[in-house]
């Protein structure tokens, strides 16, 4: 709101599904109400498909029109009457000037989807908002304006450098005051929600299953109302009886990773893109100093809200994110397990005998790993995704993989809960003289942190010079209360 009191230009942008229509349509309805602007709510996607401006602009002016008529803002009927729709470079800037000219109070507009603009379409359409924004008050413009999408101003200009396009030094760019971000909800929030939902049937969440659907989703809103709804309509069918405890927050993202929803699936679609390659595959193997913090692939994968930075150390954005990760880049590999490694390590108590599941590994990667590797985009992650894969073979059958991403610390911690029983497991790439005597005091420290005193280092040596012979062994180390063992791969 200072913002739109200073007639600022700004830009609102956070992840997929996580508010940004609901609020800014919130906001429309609240300033008209105050009386002290015209508001508009404007989305671009029909535009999207266009990368150029003689066939985009048309189409965005065709949208705006559509905006006005339905909305109750005066001289509604006149918009855009007499232009000419090939003169595309002022078409936008023509018609808001002569709309502003003829209202009464200033205009604010919301302008969602800004993101999905492309090229020509995106550069024209900035220019002309520019253009009037630098002309006023002497010339009418609209008073405020806010562009909405999933991602920063800045990820646009990385995009068209990319392209080579030149900005030229009147950067449609440089009108925006600031860029607003949506935060996910705290515990608080969850709690003030759910909330709602009491009072409207009587049932309760109990604070166990609040802070577990925090635990689950980081607070990201989808996956928050997702998880909600599943539990209440699908688990417990509407029965309002029935208080919504852990399990049934548990139950539901089980449900939710297996359906893989649409939230889910677009979010992961971007998983295929390079740009996103280069940042997700060093957090996944956890690579030292393969990601920089400021660069526009990085900031692009936070705007997304597919990573997060917690405490300097980027990781998936929510535990499910992480989870569907794996899940996704390894899903063809596991399918074409089923059928060919038959499972045969669950004992008749219901434990695992994980020493013989990661001996049988060890000759499967022998075999299979030159094959198997070759299918991977993200090859220097396929070592980890593979094992995984071979685990989660094992573990549908009756349990699951708890995962710690640990970006920039050469490792990823894995913990495989079957029953009762807990498999405490690292995962490292061979990198030097260093790498098992740390990696047994990494996978010390997370064995404590589990509560178990066995555990297991699992090493890839992908090094050309090295033979099967050196790559495949067993050790065992006992320290300190602790049994480790160290297998080669």
């Amino acid at each position: 709101m200072p913002l739109i009191g200073q007639k600022q230009y700004f830009v609102i942008h956070a992840a997929r599904q996580s508010g940004k229509t609901t609020l800014v349509k919130t906001l429309v309805n609240q300033l008209n109400a105050e009386g002290k602007y015209y508001a508009l709510y404007c989305s671009l996607e029909a535009a999207h498909i266009f990368t150029e401006a003689p066939e985009g602009i048309p189409e965005i002016l065709n949208t705006i029109q559509s905006a006005v008529k339905y909305s109750k803002l005066p001289a509604r009927e006149g918009f855009a009457k007499g232009l000419d729709a090939l003169k595309t470079s002022t078409l936008i800037s023509d018609a808001l000037r002569n709309f502003c000219t003829e209202l009464d109070k200033p205009l604010v507009i919301f302008f969602d989807e800004i993101d999905g603009l492309q090229n020509g379409t995106l550069i024209t359409f900035l220019r002309q908002l520019r253009e009037g924004y630098v002309n006023r008050p002497e010339i009418p413009f609209p008073h405020s304006v806010a562009l909405v999408g999933m991602r920063n101003i800045r990820d646009y200009k990385s995009k068209l450098r990319a392209q080579r396009e030149t900005l030229g030094s009147a950067s449609p760019f440089n009108i925006i005051t600031k860029a607003l971000t949506l935060s996910n909800f705290s515990v608080e929030e969850i709690k003030g929600l759910y909330r709602q939902h009491t009072e409207a049937t009587g049932q309760v969440f109990e604070k166990a299953a609040v802070k577990s659907v925090h635990d689950y989703t980081d607070g990201q809103p989808w996956l928050v109302n997702a998880i909600a709804r599943e539990a209440v309509a699908e688990i417990l069918e509407n029965d309002f009886s029935t208080t919504v405890t852990a399990n049934h927050v548990e139950q539901a993202v089980k449900n939710i990773l297996l359906r893989r929803d649409t939230h889910i699936d677009s979010l992961l679609e971007r998983l295929n893109e390079e740009r996103v390659r280069k940042v997700v595959e060093p957090i996944i193997t956890g690579e030292k100093y393969a990601i920089s913090f400021t660069d526009d692939d990085t900031q692009y994968c936070l705007d997304l809200g597919l990573i997060k930075d917690e405490d300097k150390v980027l990781k998936p954005a929510n535990k499910i994110y992480g989870e569907v990760i794996i899940r996704k880049l390894s899903y063809d590999t596991q399918y074409h397990m089923e059928s060919q490694i038959e499972n045969r390590w669950v004992r008749p108590g219901g434990s695992l005998d994980m020493n013989g599941l990661l001996k049988a590994f060890q000759q499967f990667w022998r075999e299979n790993s030159g094959i198997w590797q070759e299918k991977y985009q993200y090859k220097e992650a396929a070592p980890h995704l593979i094992l995984q894969a071979f685990l989660q073979r094992v573990t549908n059958a009756g349990g699951d993989i708890l995962r710690e991403y640990a970006a920039n610390r050469n490792r990823m911690d894995l913990c495989v809960r079957y029953g009762p029983n807990k498999y405490p497991i690292e995962i490292k790439l061979h990198y030097g003289p260093k790498t098992i005597p740390e990696g047994l005091e990494q996978l010390g420290g997370y064995m404590d942190q589990v509560g178990e005193k066995e555990g297991w280092l699992v090493v890839f040596d992908r090094r050309e010079e090295t033979s099967w012979e050196e790559r495949i062994y067993w050790k065992t180390e006992e320290e300190n209360g602790r049994m480790i063992h160290v297998v080669g791969a």
